[in-house]
């Protein structure tokens, strides 16, 4: 149809009531110059001294307005100008209030259908008022009955007010994140010693979302279009990705059915034509947590051209209904439009875009990680009868007299430390007689106790915990004389600490991450910040539930993405918990114990029944391969050793300079979470590196000895040979300065023994190695092949795709392309809806990826991005050395299952060699999964995909060594080297993805057997996994004919 020619008609006048600043900003003289260009519009600018001096009665007439709020705009003024002359208002003026106070934001939201976190109001009328509905305590608010948990957010009601704070829970270091409007390269600042929220105003608290460190604003133009961008969150390290041109680095991103329909209930709430709004996806749902009034993206030309034809289009419809609102073929500034140029990141890796190769790509990144360098594992155990400690458990049991009570937040540690404080004698006493020697050792065992819930002067909660189990009880009367009831009169009390990540620990995770960045995406050197930033990386992080772990995963993460400032705010933003995949052995503790049980009995017995022929072809197939077969004789030696360090610790441990305290500060387990460096002035007084004072290490020391070596029963304990050795390694790497005799010696035996102990542990054959690895790691193998198979369906998925839209361009003209994506722009027929987001839909948002918040890159928007289609699939899972060990055994033995007889190993003889001369799995040690596909063989080709696999043993280094000149120089930062991977396959083998998953099948959790996904709204049924291929293709033929714009909802 033919568009009327604009000098045939009169012009519909546009005026721009709005402040000038905002008139003059890039994005607001983009449009109006190409609303302009169409030649059907008079565009009147009011200016700043029209608006603010002149009454409304001498401003300028016009048919449309664009007015809305912002510094210094009197918005009364507008509103009484507009019921003047009634114009078309583009974005409703009354309803601008709203956006002013974030109260009726969220009521007006929530009256529309629209998704929002929970929330609460906190109304004071004057500062620092104290009210009855709200309460605070350590790790909690409570408002009106309603508990947010840390991590939770604080928001003024005040909308103009972007002085927002996150504060988190002490079980994650605890502090409070502060985001404001950026000022420089920064957007928020981490303070670890706020931990009280603020008083002075009316505040809304509502639940913290993890998104994945990504916000994403989304952007309406009318009921009908909205854009959406996704920015690093300011959440995360509060550094903003700025361009050359100083702007802050945004990428498109495609939105799901459900958030399009989200926006357009934000057009529908607000009347704000023109419209930005914040999104969080969290765990499989949408929500809206911000909406801001007027707002345009910046820097992109695509969607300057559709804002500025949609409107056009709702100016014509107003107005002059009687003209064609069709897009003619060629847009009017089409011929001067300038190039964008290709942007770079100004930080570190920056601009460098690399390749994968010409037929092979890299498609998955998977990588199972040990945690880092920690503190030896510690526990106490004590009988305890006095009544302070009775009353505190049935406190916090609720009164039960048989229940136990687990400890762990700072107000039931700081109850506890209190009630110890006055149970602990001031001063020790000397032993006066063998009858007071149970009396001194609990009164040891309480000062243990006192000194551990002492440590760091706060409770960070992430690394102590306290069981409370009652063990007798008596009948007393009740107090209001009315019959009996029971009381507890003895209780166990189990005291867990130490096993805390080091700052040696924090280091080796933060270089590890540096490594895999540089190192582990072939062809993008450091492009790979660029990938992720530009939302083709897929990077998942997860981890098990200790604090070890966890910090080992946020440093890690700190490394590969390049972030700054401290873990608290990357471990919550970035980081997810899943303690059923990652922790605990409870699958495997008998076969572990039968597996100790005859470990003991080999080693303990004077007959060497170990036979390690190391020239045998497999000696990995030997029943307790790997142990000396001196192990008998080793054992006094080690005991000998083992009393010779504690008593030198004991001696520090009484000659300890209390006074010391008043020089050295008390050491901060919160404030070193972020530390990768020693605690120098710690060192200097002489005091043991990190938290642990002399009287903690003398019980860690005294316990191994008493628990290696019963001389009652004279028996050894084999299972404390793993914790003499990690006392021996931990004290030569960061407590070297003690000078303590002998430890280096009992460091050399403890190493011999555990060397064979630690992987006998897991199993004394191959059959039982794979038995308890498989029921170790069952649910993690699973989350493997899904994994695999996932990104093996995405890259067909978007093989196909692409094929398809290859053949229909090459089956049309250019120009009768543009003309029906113009004519079709603002058809809304609801199927071609639904058939256009098919191809938005992210090919991740399948069955089994369970609540997996997908951002993918919007192709038609990214026009500074050379490869959009790229996309690589990264999981990280941070666990502990059992899983690990669990993970290396079913790999090197899974052809033994009987399901699998006559398949060849996944492994080579050479790797299985190796793998049996590797001693010990240490911190940091991993195994890397990656799978590429072959671009240049057929879908169907099992060659398609293959999968490469690698390992490193991690800082598997002994503390002694000098010949290393760059382990000579860490030694003295307390830092052991990671080593390099190694390959599990001979160069230049091919496993494929078919194989891999045959022989890992069998020891895998089924997917059916996961928990039933959260598929958001607008997905379920419909994208079903199991049909998503079959579907996609006729949608797509039937999406490409139309061709509709992504924005377009």
């Amino acid at each position: 149809m033919k568009v009327e020619r604009s000098d045939v008609v009169k012009k519909i006048k546009i005026g721009v009531c709005v402040m000038e600043k905002k008139v003059f900003s890039a994005p607001m003289e983009q449009i109006l110059e190409r609303l302009q260009a169409f030649g059907e519009f008079e565009i009147i600018y009011f200016g700043d001294k029209v608006i603010l001096e002149e009454p409304i009665e001498r401003w300028p007439i016009c048919d449309c307005l664009i007015s809305f709020y912002s510094t210094g705009y009197p918005l009364e003024k507008a509103e009484a100008y507009a019921a003047l002359r009634k114009p078309f208002l583009v974005n409703k003026l009354e309803l601008q209030y709203l956006l002013h106070d974030r109260r009726k934001v969220y009521e007006c939201l929530e009256m529309h259908g629209i998704p929002v976190p929970r929330y609460a109001f906190v109304n004071r009328e004057v500062p620092y008022q104290e009210l009855d509905y709200f309460v605070e305590e350590d790790d909690f608010v409570e408002v009106h009955g309603n508990r947010f948990w840390k991590p939770f957010v604080e928001k003024p009601i005040d909308g103009d007010d972007h002085s927002i704070m996150i504060y988190y829970p002490s079980s994650a270091g605890g502090g409070m994140k502060e985001l404001f409007r950026k000022v420089g390269n920064r957007s928020s600042e981490f303070h670890p010693e706020v931990r009280k929220v603020r008083r002075e105003g009316s505040y809304i608290y509502e639940e913290f979302k993890p998104t994945g460190g990504t916000d994403v604003k989304v952007y309406t133009v009318g009921p009908e279009y909205a854009h959406a961008e996704a920015r690093k969150s300011p959440v995360v390290d509060g550094v903003v990705m700025r361009n050359p041109d100083g702007k802050e680095v945004r990428y498109p991103v495609l939105l799901t059915p459900t958030e399009k329909q989200m926006a357009r209930g934000v057009y529908n709430a607000f009347r704000q034509a023109v419209c930005g709004f914040d999104l969080l996806r969290s765990d499989g749902h949408s929500y809206v947590c911000d909406v801001n009034g007027w707002s345009f993206v910046k820097n992109s030309h695509k969607y300057y051209d559709d804002a500025a034809c949609v409107l056009r289009k709702m100016f014509l419809d107003e107005k002059a209904p009687h003209l064609s609102s069709v897009i003619p073929p060629t847009l009017p500034w089409k011929l001067n439009e300038s190039v964008q140029p290709s942007e770079g990141l100004t930080r570190q890796g920056s601009g460098i875009i690399g390749t994968f190769g010409q037929s092979e790509e890299l498609r998955c990144v998977i990588a199972i990680i040990r945690h880092g360098d920690r503190t030896p594992k510690q526990k106490v155990k004590l009988k305890v009868t006095e009544e302070k400690l009775l009353n505190l458990m049935l406190k916090y049991n609720g009164g039960r007299p048989r229940s136990e009570t687990k400890l762990k937040s700072a107000i039931q540690l700081q109850d506890l430390l209190d009630a110890t404080r006055m149970l602990v004698p001031r001063t020790r006493q000397g032993r006066e007689s063998d009858s007071e020697t149970e009396d001194l050792e609990h009164a040891e065992k309480l000062r243990q106790v006192k000194a551990v819930l002492e440590e760091g002067g706060h409770f960070s909660g992430i690394y102590r915990k306290v069981q409370l189990k009652p063990l007798k009880w008596v009948k007393v009367a009740r107090s209001n004389g009315e019959g009996e009831e029971e009381r507890p009169v003895e209780a166990l009390m189990v005291l867990k600490y130490g096993g805390v990540l080091t700052h040696a620990g924090r280091k080796q995770a933060e270089e590890l991450g540096r490594y895999f960045r540089y190192n582990m995406y072939p062809g993008e050197g450091t492009g790979l910040l660029r990938l992720h930033s530009t939302f083709r990386h897929d990077l998942k992080i997860y981890s098990s539930d200790e604090g070890r772990v966890q910090m080992s995963a946020a440093a890690f993460a700190k490394g590969l993405l390049d972030l700054e400032g401290q873990l608290t705010p990357i471990l919550v933003s970035l980081v997810s918990k899943d303690s059923s995949m990652l922790d605990g052995l409870e699958n495997a503790s008998t076969e572990m114990e039968e597996a100790k049980a005859r470990l003991n009995k080999i080693i303990t017995s004077c007959a060497k029944t170990v036979q390690n022929d190391d020239s045998s072809e497999c000696p990995w197939m030997v029943d307790g391969t790997g142990l000396p077969s001196n192990a008998s004789e080793l054992l006094p030696k080690l005991m000998q050793l083992t009393k010779k360090v504690t008593e030198q610790v004991r001696l520090l441990a009484k000659d300890e300079d209390e006074e010391l305290t008043d020089v050295i500060p008390p050491y901060d387990q919160a404030k070193a979470l972020g530390k990768t460096n020693i605690d120098v002035d710690r060192i200097a007084a002489g005091l043991p590196c990190g938290s642990e004072g002399f009287l903690l290490m003398y019980a860690r020391w005294k316990k191994l000895e008493r628990d290696l070596y019963n001389e009652r029963r004279l028996l050894f304990d084999v299972t404390q040979i793993p914790d003499v050795y990690d006392s021996c390694k931990y004290d030569l790497l960061h407590n070297a300065h003690l000078k303590l005799e002998g430890l280096d010696e009992l460091f050399k035996v403890a190493q011999i023994l555990a060397d064979g102990v630690i992987p006998n542990e897991y199993g004394i054959n191959p059959n039982q190695k794979l038995k308890i690895g498989s029921k170790i790691a069952r649910r993690l193998l699973g989350k493997i092949l899904i994994d695999l198979r996932n990104t093996r369906e995405e890259a067909i998925s978007v093989t196909d795709l692409k094929s398809n839209q290859d053949r229909l361009s090459s089956s049309k003209k250019a120009e009768k392309e543009d003309t029906e994506y113009k004519s079709k722009l603002y058809i809304k027929n609801d199927d071609m809806r639904r058939n256009s987001t098919a191809s938005d839909v992210s090919m991740d948002q399948d069955d089994d990826d369970d609540k997996e918040t997908q951002y993918r890159l919007d192709a038609q928007y990214a026009a500074n991005v050379n490869t959009p289609e790229r996309h690589v699939r990264t999981r990280l899972y941070f666990t502990s050395e059992s899983h690990i060990h669990s993970l290396v055994n079913v790999l090197r033995y899974c052809d033994l299952d009987e399901s699998l007889q006559g398949e060849d190993s996944l492994l080579c003889h050479n790797t299985l060699e190796r793998l049996y001369k590797t001693k010990e799995l240490d911190y940091m040690s991993y195994i890397v999964l990656r799978m590429f596909e072959n671009t240049e063989v057929a879908l169907e080709d099992p060659k398609r995909f293959r999968i490469e696999m690698t390992f490193s043993r991690g800082a598997d280094l002994s503390p002694l060594e000098n010949n290393d000149s760059e382990a000579a120089s860490l030694h003295q930062e307390h830092i052991l080297p990671i080593m390099g991977p190694e390959r599990l396959q001979e160069v230049g083998s091919y496993l494929t993805l078919e194989k891999m998953e045959k022989m890992i099948r069998p020891f895998a959790m089924p997917a059916e057997d996961f928990p039933p996904p959260s598929i958001p709204v607008g997905f379920s049924g419909y994208f079903a996994k199991s049909a998503l291929l079959e579907r996609l293709r006729p949608l797509f033929t039937m999406w490409a004919a139309v061709v509709m714009p992504q924005g377009l909802l």
